[in-house]
């Protein structure tokens, strides 16, 4: 059994696939466009960066907590891991240069994009497992995942439905406004069952980081699914439009092939990145009991 406090550390190898995975899509996307990138350092900044939050979970391993006291914090260590990625990054640029190719600067502002871009949500997610105690932050991690990919499916059939007004068609060709509505509104949908059924079934009596009893109306779950449910469905959709300006920027039509039948990795996460910082603020303000 995993020690308390430590409990999401066995998610560790699929946190690691999908955050390495996305970004050697970004960095392959950036090299196939003639984007200067160092591909390998950049994967080491992307780890680095995700791990940087799981570091509290060593000390339950050893059997002692973490200190409540500590200056850093929990989150601290995710900051303190990007400003040394980017560093990183730098002193490869600082031990190569004048032996090869110039373009030090695009480099390294490439590998920190996708470091940053890739790696702070990522790290983040793991912040979100270890919210509460016991398994109420895998609810929260199942409830997001939820919410945020259901918004494509309602999306889809929505636009097909009704779909008459494009949404960015430069970016995004097949998005449309009325798409845009059904995927907010089944991302309501599904975060309303979620929060009234799925939490209880899998988090049972661990408590959240908040009582939610404290804030008037918030904890019934409707007002949490009115709050979590269009969040997670609009930021989804940037996500899944961000993704879809770097590959027509870069002249591609999938991020890559590593999926059979999804495209890259980076299809599966695009919309979960941009999703995580709007779930974390959503679940530590009281959304779910």
């Amino acid at each position: 059994m995993s020690r308390t406090g430590a409990e999401g550390i066995w998610l560790l190898p699929l946190l690691l696939f999908f955050s390495l995975g996305t970004a050697s899509d970004i960095s392959g996307l950036l090299l196939k466009s003639d984007r200067p990138i160092r591909r390998r350092m950049t994967l080491f900044a992307t780890a680095t960066i995700t791990l940087s939050a799981c570091l509290p979970m060593v000390w339950p391993l050893f059997g002692a907590e973490y200190p409540a006291n500590c200056p850093v914090g929990r989150l601290g260590w995710i900051s303190i891991a990007t400003v040394a990625s980017v560093f990183l990054l730098l002193l490869a640029e600082m031990a190569d240069y004048g032996k090869g190719p110039t373009k030090a600067i695009e480099r390294t502002c490439h590998g920190a994009f996708v470091s940053v871009y890739v790696g702070l949500p990522m790290a983040l997610l793991v912040s979100v497992r270890s919210l509460g105690d016991g398994n109420w932050g895998l609810a929260a991690i199942l409830t997001m995942i939820a919410v945020t990919k259901s918004t494509d499916a309602g999306a889809y059939f929505s636009g097909k439905a009704f779909g008459k007004h494009k949404l960015i068609p430069r970016l995004s060709p097949g998005k449309t406004r009325e798409g845009a509505v059904g995927g907010i509104v089944t991302a309501t949908i599904v975060a309303f069952v979620c929060l009234k059924w799925l939490f209880p079934a899998i988090a049972g009596e661990a408590s959240g980081p908040v009582d939610a009893s404290t804030i008037p109306g918030l904890e019934a779950p409707l007002w949490g699914a009115l709050c979590l449910g269009p969040m997670l469905a609009i930021s989804g959709m940037l996500g899944d439009l961000a993704e879809s300006l770097v590959k027509r920027d870069s002249g591609a039509k999938d991020s890559g092939n590593l999926l059979p039948g999804l495209g890259g990795v980076w299809d599966v996460t695009d919309s979960l990145i941009a999703a995580v910082m709007p779930a974390f603020l959503c679940f530590v303000a009281g959304v779910a009991a």
